[in-house]
């Protein structure tokens, strides 16, 4: 399978490097996967990319590479705003696709592109990459099997301290032309999706906004007003009944890459923070009373662990497994022609959520999901 990827940025290299390790994850492998070529804003950047990481085609833009008949896959890894055009052309060429999150900046585009995908019966899955960190695993494990009973209540958060200093220059990621929301599309998005995903659809949301430094540095350098959500503060309730909150913000000093939920039921509790990468906290309450307390069950997966600059000093252990799980369960799915999961169905999910939530923090009223 022949593998295009458009946007070579920090995540372009993360898939990248989830492809080309396969082989040392996943043995023997059922399949053969490479990343045959890639295109960038500039074709400079997609030729020195070829150079330096030995792929065979660097692509003039997006329509070249997608209508290249050895091109079976497409990985968008480009700035929010522009998925959608994006992931319309490769539909429509009938590619399979590979999209980072979120799926799209608006719900009506999300709906329309899972719909599209469904039609032309292509393979598609959004890049929720925490679901296949093993503590994650089986923390879907422990809820479904009904280890902690009826879901309660729970509480997520993804902090970053990447804002937190008002002399840093604002990056794409805090531009709403270009991000199509804050910090909400970019962290919250992987919060969501994993309460969803453990605990079930959501049916309603109320949230709140925040700017914390209205005026910092552009891009260019220059003084430019904050136009996107820097941190945001959701309460939900679900379908199942259980009620939680999930706060996102990269305004938060002293974090790094502190992704974090508890889910608590009537039976017990599960608990996960990706800084502590290797467990999850179990709590059985019905043991008898004098032997209760958290335990931490190992998940450990044996592999070495990455290190050096990349994929960054502030990724936890374990981080660049859970993109070679995410790369591997799509990849898989094409080669035995099956639906895969996380869909363009879940990923136009949280795009409504996250709409949802955005106009309740606007309206200043709970919203329900429809």
């Amino acid at each position: 399978m022949n593998i295009g990827i458009v946007g070579f940025g920090g995540m372009g290299k993360t898939h990248a490097y989830a492809v080309e390790n396969l082989k040392y994850f996943y043995s023997p492998l059922d399949f053969s996967a490479k990343v045959l070529g890639v295109c960038c804003a500039h074709f400079e950047k997609a030729e020195a990319a070829c150079k330096v990481f030995g792929f065979e085609k660097a692509y003039r833009d997006e329509d070249e590479l997608i209508a290249d008949p050895c091109i079976d896959i497409v990985d968008i890894c480009t700035p929010n705003h522009l998925h959608y055009e994006t992931l319309k052309k490769a539909i429509a060429a009938g590619k399979h696709i590979y999209c980072e999150k979120p799926l799209c900046i608006t719900d009506a585009q999300a709906q329309e592109i899972a719909a599209m995908a469904r039609e032309k019966g292509i393979i598609c899955a959004v890049v929720f990459n925490t679901r296949f960190l093993l503590p994650v695993l089986r923390a879907k494990e422990l809820v479904e099997s009904g280890r902690i009973g009826d879901v309660l209540s729970f509480s997520g958060r993804f902090l970053h301290s990447s804002a937190a200093d008002p002399e840093r220059r604002a990056g794409w990621k805090q531009n709403r032309e270009i991000c199509g929301g804050g910090v909400l599309f970019d962290l919250g998005s992987h919060t969501i999706d994993l309460i969803r995903w453990i605990c079930g659809e959501f049916r309603s949301v109320s949230g709140l906004s925040q700017i914390a430094y209205p005026t910092r540095l552009g891009m260019n350098g220059e003084e430019w007003q904050t136009n996107a959500d820097e941190a945001f503060y959701m309460t939900a309730t679900l379908e199942c009944g259980a009620c939680g909150t999930i706060a996102v913000g990269k305004i938060m000093a002293g974090t790094n890459d502190d992704h974090s939920f508890e889910i608590y039921g009537t039976k017990g509790s599960v608990a996960f923070d990706l800084m502590q990468p290797n467990f999850l906290r179990f709590y059985d309450a019905t043991a008898p009373e004098s032997e209760r307390g958290y335990t931490n069950i190992e998940c450990c997966g044996r592999y070495p662990a990455p290190s050096g600059v990349f994929p960054g000093v502030k990724a936890p252990v374990g981080w660049l497994r859970g993109h070679v799980g995410s790369m591997y369960n799509f990849l898989d799915c094409v080669h035995r022609g099956v639906p895969c999961a996380p869909s363009f169905d879940d990923g136009a999910a949280v795009q409504r959520i996250m709409e949802a939530a955005y106009l309740s923090a606007e309206k200043g009223a709970r919203v329900d999901i429809k």
